[in-house]
Parts: C-alpha cells; sequence; structure tokens
C-alpha cells in the first residue's frame, strides 16, 4: 500500500517575512515515526551511495520507526559529526533522496527531514550533553593543525581526534563555524544549532582557538615549529566574484558575501536589538541563480523590500536548491529569467538607482552542461533600484596560499591536491571549497574524512619513521 510522504510543518509566508525564525518547523514524533515506516529497508540502498559521507540511512531509519532515537543518531554519528546542520542545508534531493527507489512511483523518503528530527530531538532532551557518549580513546601523543571551522574543517579534526591525535583547530573569526556561522541565514540554520554541532566537535577532545589568521598571526611554518605533525587547511572559497561592468563600485551595490556577513555575523536578523549597517530601501535587486543569491534575496524581504532575483538563464538551469526557490516564491519574491546587467546608474550622490539590463536567450550547452545565455541584440532597458546584492559565485580564499609559496595552486586559486586531499607540501593537506570552488556543506565533509584518513596514515608513518609514499597525480 502506498503511503503519501508525510510533510514537515512550517511557517506561514505571511509570518515567516516578518522574522528570521527557522522556515521549516520539523517533524513531530509522531510524524517522523510515520515517515520512517515508508522505508522499504532496501538491501543494496541507493539512498546510501547516494550521500557523500555514506550515513547508514536505512540503519537509521530502521532506528526511528522502532523509537529507538539514541541509538539512530548514534548510527548516523559514526559518519557524520554534523547531522543537525546536514539535515537542514544538505541538498537531499539530489543525493540520498534523489537515489531514493520510492522515487520510481511515488515520492523520496524525507532522508533529510528524519536525520534533522533525530539530531534535534536528542539535543532537546539532553540539554548541555550531545549525546551519544563520547568515546574515550587512548592518545597517540601525536598534533594535528586545522585551518579553518568550517564543515571540512570541523569533520577532519573530529575525525583525528578520534582516532587519538590531539587536534587544534585555528579560525579567523571569533566564532567556529564557518560559512555554516556567516554564510547561512537564521531561517535555514539557526545560529544555536551550530554552536551544539560545535560543542559535540569540542567534546571529543578538539581545541578550537578563534582570532587566529594563517597567513597573518601565523603561518603554516610556525605550525610545524610548534610541533604539529600535519596540518589540514579548509580556509573555504569566501572570496566574491563580480561582474566587471560599469558602476559597479557605487554604493548600496553590495556582494552577497558582504550581505549574508552583515546580516549573519554583525547580527542584521536581529532587528532593532543590533542597528547594524543594512539600508535595503524599498527595491532590491538580486544578481544570481545560486542557494547565496536566493538567501540574500529572503532576507532582504524580511528587511521589508520588494525583491526581484535577476538570472540569465531560465528557471530549469538555476543551481539553487528547489525548495529553496519554491520559498522565496512563497514568501513574495520575483525572479526574472534570461536577464543579465550590463551597467548600474549613479543617482549623481554616489549611490546606484537604477541597473542597465539586456535580455538573453539560450544557446547551445556550455562546458557545465547547461545552456550558454546569448545577449539579444537591441533588448536593452534599465530597472529602478534601491540596492542590488551580486551574488554570482566565490572564489577560494588567497591569503594562505600567498603566504605559502611552496603551496602549489592553479590557476583560479584553488589549491592542487590528490584524490586523497595531500598538497604539493609534506605534511599539509587540504580539503572542501579551497581545493573544489564552492561546492556543498556536505561534499565538503566527504572530501574531509578522505583527508582525515589520508592525515591519519601520514602521522602514523611519520612516528614509525617510515618514508612517505609518493607519487599520486594531483589534480
Amino acid at each position: 500500500m502506498k503511503r503519501k510522504r508525510v510533510r514537515q510543518k512550517k511557517q506561514h509566508p505571511g509570518e515567516r517575512i516578518k522574522n528570521f525564525d527557522e522556515v521549516v518547523i520539523g517533524y513531530t514524533e509522531k510524524d517522523a515515526v510515520e515517515e520512517a515506516r515508508r522505508c522499504l529497508q532496501c538491501r543494496d540502498a541507493g539512498c546510501r551511495k547516494g550521500c557523500p559521507v555514506e550515513i547508514d540511512i536505512p540503519g537509521f531509519i530502521k532506528f526511528i520507526k522502532e523509537r529507538e532515537f539514541g541509538l539512530a543518531l548514534e548510527t548516523i554519528k559514526k559518519n557524520n559529526y554534523l547531522p543537525a546542520v546536514c539535515g537542514r542545508v544538505c541538498p537531499q534531493e539530489v543525493q540520498c533522496e534523489g537515489r531514493c527507489i520510492l522515487k520510481k512511483k511515488q515520492e523520496p523518503i524525507s532522508i533529510g527531514g528524519l536525520e534533522r528530527f533525530v539530531a534535534d530531538y536528542m539535543l532537546k532532551r539532553m540539554p548541555g550533553q550531545n549525546p551519544p557518549i563520547v568515546p574515550q580513546v587512548s592518545r597517540t601523543g601525536k598534533k594535528a593543525a586545522v585551518i579553518g571551522s568550517g564543515p571540512a574543517g570541523l569533520t577532519v579534526a573530529a575525525s583525528l581526534s578520534e582516532l587519538g591525535h590531539s587536534v587544534t583547530v585555528f579560525e579567523a573569526l571569533h566564532e567556529p563555524g564557518g560559512v555554516l556561522v556567516y554564510g547561512i541565514p537564521e531561517f535555514r540554520l539557526p545560529k544555536k544549532i551550530i554552536k551544539k554541532e560545535v560543542e559535540y566537535i569540542k567534546s571529543l577532545g578538539v581545541d578550537i582557538k578563534v582570532d587566529v589568521v594563517i597567513g597573518k598571526t601565523l603561518f603554516i611554518k610556525d605550525l610545524f615549529d610548534m610541533g604539529f605533525d600535519a596540518v589540514f587547511i579548509a580556509t573555504g572559497a569566501g572570496l566574491p566574484k563580480f561582474l566587471g561592468i560599469p558602476g559597479e563600485n557605487l554604493n548600496q551595490i553590495y556582494s552577497g558575501n558582504e550581505f549574508l556577513f552583515r546580516i549573519n555575523f554583525m547580527k542584521a536578523y536581529m532587528f532593532p536589538e543590533y542597528d547594524t549597517p543594512v539600508n535595503v530601501g524599498e527595491r532590491v535587486f538580486v544578481i544570481g541563480g545560486g542557494n547565496v543569491a536566493v538567501d540574500c534575496a529572503r532576507c532582504a524581504r524580511r528587511m521589508g523590500a520588494r525583491v526581484t532575483v535577476l538570472y540569465r538563464r531560465g528557471r530549469d538551469e538555476m543551481p539553487a536548491r528547489s525548495e529553496e526557490i519554491r520559498h522565496a516564491v512563497e514568501e513574495g519574491i520575483e525572479f526574472r529569467y534570461l536577464v543579465s546587467p550590463v551597467g548600474f546608474v549613479d543617482d549623481g550622490n554616489g549611490n546606484v538607482e537604477a541597473v542597465k539590463c539586456i535580455k538573453m536567450q539560450l544557446n547551445d550547452p556550455d562546458r557545465t552542461g547547461r545552456r550558454r545565455p546569448v545577449p539579444v541584440e537591441g533588448s536593452e532597458f534599465v530597472i529602478e533600484a534601491d540596492t542590488v546584492i551580486i551574488a554570482i559565485g566565490q572564489s577560494p580564499n588567497l591569503l594562505v596560499s600567498v603566504a605559502t609559496p611552496d603551496l602549489e595552486v592553479s590557476g583560479d586559486g584553488v589549491i592542487k591536491v590528490d584524490g586523497d586531499g595531500r598538497t604539493s607540501m609534506k605534511g599539509v593537506f587540504a580539503a572542501g571549497d579551497i581545493t573544489t570552488g564552492t561546492a556543498t556543506v556536505i561534499k565538503a565533509m566527504g572530501a574531509g574524512k578522505i583527508a582525515a584518513r589520508a592525515m591519519h596514515e601520514y602521522i602514523e608513518r611519520k612516528g614509525n619513521g617510515r618514508k612517505e609514499i609518493a607519487g599520486r597525480n594531483r589534480t
């Protein structure tokens, strides 16, 4: 008998545009168990193959069905140290849920919703604690340094600590979490959830030092001089990309990174308690089609603006999650497709007052597989704007690589690594967005797990006085 997918409860659109509270409220215990009962417990589970960190998805869902929520969380945490985060922000529709066998004839299991339920359920019932009980491990006496406390950095730190190594994470900002803290809005990922997940990582024995900028405060050479046996770089892709068109330096034009940083890290979402300088005016235009663009649009909407997203391709080519686009439409955000800006108009006082645009049409696919947008001659037009947010992607932060000449990087600034995260420097590893460009949280975590295994092997070989195995090709 077919069972319909149990929906997670959500805030009504008319209410949620007035606050930064979480949009998706999540499952009740009853609803979670009911949704878990839909799982077919496939022997050759495609869902698990679709998960970058290979969670035993049928296993944890079976425990939910049996109301063994602690065991369900324990099953998840064998592979994923940040379940409350991933249950909220992972693109499950193209990963685990995309491979669910139920998808052939009905809706797939809400794997992300169930993962989130388990993590939240246990945290609420055990305040101040982080189940499951933290395993006690024998310490090896070896030390590893992790640069950056985003998803990849936290994953490597937790993995190496569980293997017995002493791990110190160096974070440039004054709160750990990296892109989880400054790059994702409160209504998608509450800060209190990140803090609880970070506390769990700390409970594994990981030491996190904030306000330390590697490449300025300390250098990689200093870390080795301090006695660290291996170093992992996870500084992400935090530099914004720009359009390179006239007027881009006018006031009231933000990069997506700056806008979200002001909202998240400078606590503009807690207005009027925090008087953060974010003036959006009445008409906001967001340029871009990814998750950052949609996040910026939804933040601006909550600050009272009428918001339009301009995207140079069509709806089918948008890389943003379909759920986030749907939420944005529910919240009254307009999407204008096949439109690209060509310049910005100065109001005479250095502020933007309009966007010059041109219509586009789709041509043959480019190297990404998406159809390439080309301008339509003679189709230029102008739209008035109070604020513009440019969210067309990010590039790697070059601070560490510039300060470390021996570190090989590609032309676009990503650090070159082999399949196990080894860089060109002995004892230095890297993974996440700094090695790939902008990707997802869970993919960074998956790459971090691979790199952690390689680091462990390196540290063990070093401890045994063996020579490092070399010769893997770097990409």
